[in-house]
């Protein structure tokens, strides 16, 4: 029998260390709140950020970290900042890197999309292919940087890594020579660098990898151009992959159920299930479902029990079942998105690009119990923790609470 063990971490309860979350699945644990807001409701306090980041906050020990780039001299200076939760204070402001020509990215992109990760008294924030770095999270004093992984982004780079046994996965798909890579959490120097094994037509990609176990083997679940990959954590061995037509994959792979759940085109979304494992190619063998309709090409779905949500970029939701594919509604939200849907107080939150956040009850009947907004462009996914909610706009952080 095939053991899958989803990876959880160490943390002090209702920590929001990551890319969705403690467990990167989009659950908010515990109660949350709150359930409204405006610019002008549950409005604790609102801080301008400078420069521009589509990373979102994460939160850990009351204490918020995001990145941003901010124009310099005709190029950028890469930062990461740390903020006081209660206040919104800052509490350090440091330059990772500068940069001395602003390189070209697509309009909706900016150069530190990528969220940080907080563990073992670090924070890990990554630039794509312009450095990752560890940082202290007492003054954010740098420990390592690494510059290594160079590769030719096209549209800029997108996807945050994942920490697992001392090792960062960050998946590299540039516009030539594709690879996945790990790099080692203590010293910053690269562990493995994988060469895609399918050669595509359009080789770029900009997702967040998922790392699971399977059988006592820690993977790294990486869908890219033309085909999905796992690979050997400690070894970038590549282990399995699917094959299916496509490129630009963003949304991070959804796990549950023994079933990995991912989109393997940006163009023409598809959302298709595999079950975990197996050795080679396992196109033929382990595909249990494939579905286009209205599925997203930058969100990710979350996984609730039995059922999968998601929202496509144009801003149709649905719910389907997660181990069949059926599906139990379709209903249009109005707007763009590109922010991931959480779940919040058994309830699940849309939010659209320009500001708007649609409340829908969790089941198969399509509910919307709440509408909320603030002004600003809102590409960046929230954070929860205790009774406060985190939101990023293009300029500013808020924080909401009762």
């Amino acid at each position: 029998m095939l053991k899958v063990l989803v990876c959880l971490l160490a943390l002090t309860p209702g920590d929001w260390p990551q890319f969705r979350g403690a467990n990167s699945d989009g659950h908010v644990v515990g109660k949350a709140g709150p359930m409204e807001w405006s610019d002008s409701k549950n409005v604790v306090w609102k801080v301008p950020v400078a420069g521009l980041g589509w990373s979102s906050p994460v939160v850990v020990d009351g204490k918020i970290f995001l990145t941003t780039a901010v124009p310099r001299d005709g190029g950028l200076s890469l930062r990461a900042m740390a903020l006081d939760a209660h206040t919104g204070k800052p509490i350090w402001d440091r330059e990772v890197r500068a940069i001395e020509k602003t390189p070209a990215i697509h309009s909706k992109n900016s150069h530190a999309s990528p969220t940080p990760i907080v563990r073992d008294g670090s924070v890990f924030v990554h630039f794509g292919t312009l450095g990752t770095a560890r940082l202290a999270v007492a003054d954010g004093a740098t420990q390592w940087l690494c510059t290594e992984l160079d590769y030719p982004p096209l549209h800029g780079s997108g996807g945050s890594p994942m920490l697992h046994d001392g090792k960062l996965a960050i998946v590299c798909d540039g516009s030539k020579n594709p690879f996945v890579a790990a790099v080692d959490a203590e010293t910053g120097k690269v562990a493995w660098r994988s060469p895609r094994s399918v050669a595509a037509r359009i080789s770029h990609s900009f997702v967040t990898p998922a790392v699971t176990v399977i059988d006592g083997t820690a993977q790294v679940l990486a869908p890219g151009p033309d085909h999905f990959a796992a690979y050997e954590l400690s070894t970038g061995k590549e282990l399995w992959r699917v094959l299916a037509p496509g490129w630009s994959v963003v949304p991070q792979p959804t796990l549950g159920h023994g079933l990995v759940i991912y989109n393997h085109d940006y163009d023409n979304p598809e959302l298709m299930a595999v079950k975990l494992g197996g050795q080679g190619d396992v196109t033929a063998s382990h595909v249990v479902w494939r579905s286009k309709r209205a599925a997203p090409s930058t969100p990710t779905p979350l996984l609730v029990g039995d059922e999968l949500y998601f929202v496509s970029d144009k801003g149709i939701a649905s719910c389907v079942n997660a181990k069949t594919g059926e599906q139990h509604w379709m209903e249009r939200l109005g707007g763009n998105f590109s922010a991931s849907p959480l779940l919040v107080n058994d309830r699940v939150l849309f939010l659209n690009e320009t500001g708007t956040a649609t409340w829908v009850k969790t089941g198969q009947k399509y509910e919307v119990i709440g509408k909320n907004e603030v002004p600003g462009r809102t590409f960046a996914t929230p954070a929860f923790v205790g009774n406060a909610m985190y939101l990023r706009t293009d300029e500013h952080l808020y924080k909401f609470a009762e």
